[in-house]
């Protein structure tokens, strides 16, 4: 199966921080800030929605590795956005470069990769 897709899609991906989305309620840490794996989250919804379009019905993506550096905190009520932009594709494996940033500084960054499923052959194995 092909698939239409080309190194250098982008998609940002942007929300505000609620008290849901800190590390206290998270159970990731004791602190009232934006948690780690809510920036994942954020990134690796970035990177499956820069290319959802390109990828035929029948098919998506599942995330299969992350290296991410959480570099600052994020106090509730900040909008915080994550960017990723396809650097590499190697058959069905997609790895993307991957940033967050709140509305004032660089607050994560790293990859992520992704691999193209069939989602029926993927469902049935888990069966």
């Amino acid at each position: 199966m092909e698939f239409n897709l080309k190194v250098g899609l982008k998609e940002k991906q942007e929300k505000t921080v609620t008290m849901n989305d800190t590390a206290k309620v998270f159970g990731s840490g004791a602190a009232e800030v934006f948690a780690t794996p809510m920036m994942i989250g954020l990134m690796e919804a970035a990177s499956m929605n820069a290319v959802k379009k390109y990828i035929p019905e029948g098919f998506s993506t599942v995330g299969t590795s992350v290296n991410i550096k959480h570099i600052s905190a994020t106090a509730v009520g900040k909008k915080v956005w994550a960017e990723a932009e396809l650097i590499e594709i190697d058959g069905k494996r997609l790895v993307f470069k991957v940033d967050a940033y709140d509305d004032d500084k660089k607050i994560g960054e790293g990859t992520h990769e992704r691999f193209i499923i069939d989602e029926e052959k993927f469902m049935c194995k888990l069966k």
